[in-house]
């Protein structure tokens, strides 16, 4: 009579269902690992990319001055609670380094919600009388600010349109750039009537001829070895031959 159960299973062949049970184990057990860092994965992608656990709670604005710390958060456009994640920082800083008096942008992620804008503004070189008010114009020539009055220590310019894209603009800024620290010193109000219509207006109502923006190292050179001469107007504007009375 044979018994049932394990008993009538030969011992070699238990072992053998053993083995063979151990090696499916093990070549099924990276794949479920694999399930399982997936599953994961997918839960943090879905908690950071879908959801507002991880979502913009706070803009931070560092060197704003010329413009206000909410001008710089409406440009940066970007609602509370959109996941951090998925915050376009580049079209962001787009948006931030349109306003005018801001240079250029940038725009990174603090975890768990914060954006912070990171804002370099323009310095004015030089600027503008227009009707009552005063345009602040950097290097580049873009007017980026209005103000009542003429600030101290800027050069005054005459443009009829200042603006980054305008000639006589960057003929001017391209003029102030060649002087002299003395001719500096001495300038009261930088002309453009027209590209080779440049001049001069000194202290003690003199004036210098430029004509146009060429050889200015050459121009401000001889004008600043004129300065102590005795003379209301010297014409630089061929600097080979100067003219002076």
């Amino acid at each position: 009579m044979v018994r049932a159960g394990s008993d009538a299973v030969p011992a070699s062949t238990r072992r053998f269902m053993a083995r063979a049970r151990q090696r499916r184990m093990r070549a099924a057990l990276p794949w479920a690992v694999a399930a399982g860092v997936l599953a994961l994965l997918g839960m943090v992608a879905w908690t950071v990319l879908g959801t507002g656990l991880l979502g913009v709670r706070t803009v931070t604005v560092e060197g704003a001055r010329l413009v206000t710390d909410v001008q710089v958060r409406d440009a940066v456009g970007v609602a509370d609670g959109v996941p951090l994640a998925r915050v376009d920082l580049a079209a962001a800083a787009r948006r931030v380094g349109a306003l005018a008096p801001v240079e250029r942008a940038t725009v990174s992620r603090d975890w768990p919600g914060t954006l912070v804008v990171r804002v370099t503004e323009r310095t004015a070189v030089a600027v503008v009388p227009q009707a009552d008010t005063f345009a602040l114009v950097d290097r580049s020539g873009v007017a980026f600010q209005t103000v009542a009055r003429r600030p101290a220590g800027l050069p005054l310019v005459q443009v009829a349109r200042p603006a980054a894209d305008d000639p006589d603009t960057r003929a001017a800024l391209e003029v102030l750039g060649a002087l002299t620290p003395q001719l500096r010193a001495e300038l009261v109000e930088l002309r453009v009537e027209g590209l080779a219509r440049i001049s001069l207006r000194l202290r003690g109502d003199r004036a210098v001829v430029w004509g146009d923006a060429t050889r200015g190292t050459d121009k401000a050179r001889v004008a600043t070895a004129l300065l102590d001469e005795d003379s209301k107007r010297i014409d630089v504007s061929a600097p080979d031959v100067v003219t002076f009375r």
